[in-house]
């Protein structure tokens, strides 16, 4: 079982992209459109850096939902392959079957 903080701060993370989603692709498109000038697209760009750090996608990471492990994810399932495995094993993933791993 990962850390409490842990799971914590990466479902705030969760939240703030949520939350800034619309607000960043609309300053992106902006910064990619070549019809505005260089000193306009640079100001997006700088209204783009005063938002939050922890509201780009990328600062959210993959963790299992049952233990909340970060590594060993696997997409397909939203969760570790330690989990994957105690769940396979007692059968409770429709379509996994588990011989002897």
């Amino acid at each position: 079982m990962a850390k409490k903080s842990a799971i914590n701060k990466n479902a705030r993370r969760e939240k703030l992209v949520a939350k800034y989603a619309k607000k960043r692709a609309e300053l992106k498109e902006q910064i990619y459109n070549k019809d505005l000038g260089e000193e306009e697209r640079w100001m997006v760009v700088m209204q783009l850096a005063a938002l939050p750090r922890n509201s780009a996608k990328t600062r959210v990471r993959n963790r299992c939902e049952v233990t909340g492990r970060p590594r060993g994810y696997y997409r397909k399932f939203k969760m570790s392959r330690i989990g994957l495995r105690e769940l396979g094993s007692a059968g409770k993933i429709p379509g996994v079957v588990k011989s002897s791993w």
